[in-house]
């Protein structure tokens, strides 16, 4: 498929009314983060599709030092999905480049990361419109900046939709860090490494259903809440992100 540059990158913050009415304790009043970003501020996100042009349908996303490739191929036969049932079956691995990370070869756990990116995308893809067949999903972190697995599971999720692969709707997914007592969305590497918890939420953001829930660390029922809101939030603008990157592919063809 047609692909789309998109030389400006799009923003994906939660909207005022998210957050307006909370009142999120700031340990330092003098604290600021890494990049300069403020607490409720998502990092610009770059999307393209039809990145790897021998796959089905590809998509790169760019979300500050955060760079992902994602490559989709199939639908294929699959002997494993034929001995199972007459659905589908999703196939999905992640990877890190040797360079990806400061410590060259110290990504995340692929085992993990791939479970994790499984889990996310399957609730959303209609397994029953290609059965008895697989999908593949490759996904490659070509540079490791903090978010990682979100922006991974939202560009599989574009990749997914250049395939052509039918889907209730598109995957969005957004994380948020504690840091003391602040709460802090989109986090870099740097604010990962020094965070009280995480989480991060992975939902279909027309639909209104969350797809996975990643909790970690200890957090009180007031700020899981908190939370929960900005990740909700974002996602739903990052969905209409990710939706205008596919228009505008479709337009970009017509013309």
């Amino acid at each position: 498929m047609a692909s789309k540059t998109g030389s400006t990158p799009a923003t994906y913050s939660p909207s005022p009314a998210t957050h307006k009415k909370k009142r999120i304790p700031i340990a330092d009043v003098d604290w600021v983060r890494p990049d300069s970003r403020g607490f409720y501020q998502c990092r610009p996100a770059y999307l393209r599709t039809g990145a790897v042009s021998p796959a089905a349908g590809s998509a790169y996303a760019e979300f500050g030092n955060t760079k992902v490739i994602v490559s989709v191929f199939g639908p294929r036969e699959s002997k494993k999905a034929m001995m199972y049932s007459d659905t589908g079956r999703l196939n999905c691995d992640v990877s890190y480049t040797t360079f990806a990370t400061p410590n060259r070869g110290q990504g995340s756990d692929k085992k993990e990361l791939s479970s994790m990116l499984h889990k996310a995308l399957e609730g959303a893809i209609i397994l029953e419109s290609f059965p008895k067949t697989c999908v593949d999903v490759f996904a490659l972190v070509l540079e490791s900046g903090g978010s990682d697995l979100p922006v991974v599971i939202s560009c599989a999720s574009l990749a997914l939709a250049d395939a052509g692969i039918l889907l209730y709707d598109l995957v969005a997914s957004v994380s948020v860090s504690c840091v003391g007592k602040n709460l802090v969305i989109d986090p870099v590497s740097e604010e990962e490494s020094y965070n009280d918890g995480s989480l991060m939420i992975t939902c279909m953001p027309s639909r209104n259903q969350v797809t996975q829930l990643i909790v970690d660390g200890e957090w009180s029922t007031p700020k899981i809440h908190d939370a929960m809101e900005l990740c909700l939030g974002a996602c739903s603008k990052l969905g209409e992100v990710m939706r205008s990157c596919l228009k505008d592919v479709v337009t970009d063809l017509k013309e």
